[in-house]
């Protein structure tokens, strides 16, 4: 017979009730009644945040950005194939976000910042939403340092600053991708994150990018973040905003990151094809109507930041293709007022031949002198002005016999400007190089040199100051001034590289 002590049996149970831990766990779930073109609609959850990450029972994760009355519109973070109509669906109390880290420079990864180079998982243990508040005006400060572009057609004549807004528009094909990656290798040993986001672009367009990167040496301070033509169109809208976070991680370090969307028209294309099947009504060519604030809420989280946030910068470079040159159409006039100013990239000056193909009479920059470094505005400033002069007069010039010889030598030097603007691709010249090259050009240096001979000119020129002449740098780098001591130098190096290069040429 067993002898039961109730001391000892209450003594248990006054234990297990101790130890009960009494949780309950609330979990907002809902059902599937319809699902198709990644948008699946779901009955039943209550109190769904806009933005707020999904699970259904496959383990597929979506995104709720249609909270309405009686039901809620999520769009899926994949291609949704495996999502059932019927299934059940949880609210995770979570709004969209990506892991951040230093891991990231250097790799290729998704929309949801999953990484697609097969070089492994990438270690991060913080998270920033994908849609994070812009900074207020207190948190700014104008824009005052350049962020060069290594291009001798932009930085002299359309200045881009840390913190600013540039837009690169033109035709496809017309190059305006390169302008884009130029200004990437152009910022190595600058200790800067750049940040290119591929939007339905095709993956061997992308892989062009990476392998140039790789080989100069940029990849290892950039992230790419690609979602390819044959991505669903979720995924390619949310692209853009997963960059943008990353951005904001080295901004909010006090760093400088250049972020370059690729291209916006594609993911505004994107957004139309989620919305008509969530059932948003269509507006200007079927678009729906907040188009423009998925744009204007992604362009002004680029910011320079105040100095008692460390003044880190993130500087935008949308890329905007036109249809024939018409940047009257509905993104591109949506995305103009935005920026700060645009890159205007022609087909006409492509195809003669002019390259980057950049039109600087009718690009602009709002930041102006204020993004250059005071030699380049010293040298710099009659540039601008000498190449609209003469666009004018050629087109006078086209329909007049007889030309007077005031005229006629304004031709010359307009040609040679022109001349002067060309440049191959992936070679970004450092800022002493383009004010040399500009004030030999702005002065008639040129003038003794045939048009064809203006490239190779300035090519040997570059060589001959870097390796005979290495204080012109030193001075420019150190003081960022184009002193009077400064100037002797170039005078010097072109008089004795002129009479070099004549005699070389035969002449």
């Amino acid at each position: 017979m067993v002898n039961i002590r109730p001391d000892e049996i209450s003594s248990i149970i006054r234990k297990q009730i101790e130890r009960h831990n009494q949780e309950v766990k609330v979990v907002n779930i809902g059902t599937v009644p319809q699902v198709g073109d990644g948008i699946a609609r779901i009955y039943g959850p209550d109190k769904v945040m806009a933005g707020e990450l999904v699970e259904s029972e496959d383990g597929t994760i979506g995104i709720a950005p249609n909270p309405e009355s009686d039901n809620v519109g999520a769009v899926s973070m994949g291609d949704g194939l495996t999502i059932q109509e019927g299934g059940s669906v949880k609210a995770t109390g979570k709004i969209a976000q990506i892991p951040v880290s230093d891991a990231y420079p250097g790799r290729v990864v998704n929309a949801p910042a999953q990484p697609i180079d097969g070089k492994g998982q990438i270690s991060a243990s913080e998270f920033r939403l994908i849609e994070s508040p812009a900074p207020g005006i207190i948190s700014r400060r104008s824009v005052y340092e350049p962020m060069q572009t290594g291009l001798i057609a932009t930085d002299p004549t359309i200045p881009i600053g840390r913190g600013q807004r540039e837009s690169i528009i033109g035709d496809r094909q017309t190059g305006k991708t390169a302008v884009a990656t130029d200004t990437i290798l152009n910022q190595k040993g600058q200790n800067v994150i750049c940040v290119y986001v591929a939007i339905g672009q095709k993956a061997s367009s992308v892989a062009q990018v990476v392998n140039t990167s790789e080989e100069r040496g940029a990849l290892e301070y950039t992230i790419v973040v690609a979602e390819t033509a044959n991505s669903p169109a979720t995924l390619q809208y949310l692209a853009p905003y997963t960059g943008a976070a990353s951005a904001e991680y080295s901004m909010y370090r006090k760093q400088h990151t250049p972020i370059i969307y690729d291209d916006l028209p594609k993911q505004a294309q994107a957004y139309r094809q989620m919305s008509l099947p969530s059932r948003r009504p269509p507006g200007r060519e079927a678009y729906p109507g907040d188009v423009s604030y998925s744009h204007s809420r992604l362009l002004e989280r680029a910011a320079k930041s105040s100095s008692q946030l460390g003044e880190g910068s993130m500087t935008a470079l949308p890329i905007v293709e036109t249809q024939a040159g018409d940047v009257s159409a509905y993104i591109p006039t949506n995305v103009i007022p935005t920026t700060d100013g645009q890159i205007f990239s022609s087909a006409d000056l492509f195809n003669a031949g002019i390259r980057p193909a950049i039109n600087v009479g009718i690009s602009v920059s709002r930041a102006g002198s204020a993004a250059q470094i005071k030699a380049m505005k010293q040298v710099a400033g009659k540039l601008k002005l000498e190449l609209a002069q003469f666009a004018e007069l050629e087109a006078f010039a086209q329909f007049a016999s007889d030309l007077d010889k005031a005229t006629q030598n304004q031709l010359a030097r307009g040609q040679r400007l022109r001349e002067l603007l060309k440049q191959s691709q992936s070679a970004p010249l450092t800022v002493e190089e383009q004010v040399a090259t500009t004030y030999t050009g702005v002065n008639g240096y040129l003038d003794v040199s045939e048009t064809g001979q203006v490239k190779k000119f300035l090519v040997q020129l570059r060589e001959y100051l870097i390796t005979n002449k290495p204080q012109f740098t030193e001075i420019i780098r150190s003081t960022k001034i184009f002193t009077e001591q400064a100037e002797i130098i170039p005078k010097e190096a072109i008089k004795e590289h002129t009479e070099l290069f004549l005699l070389q040429e035969g002449k």
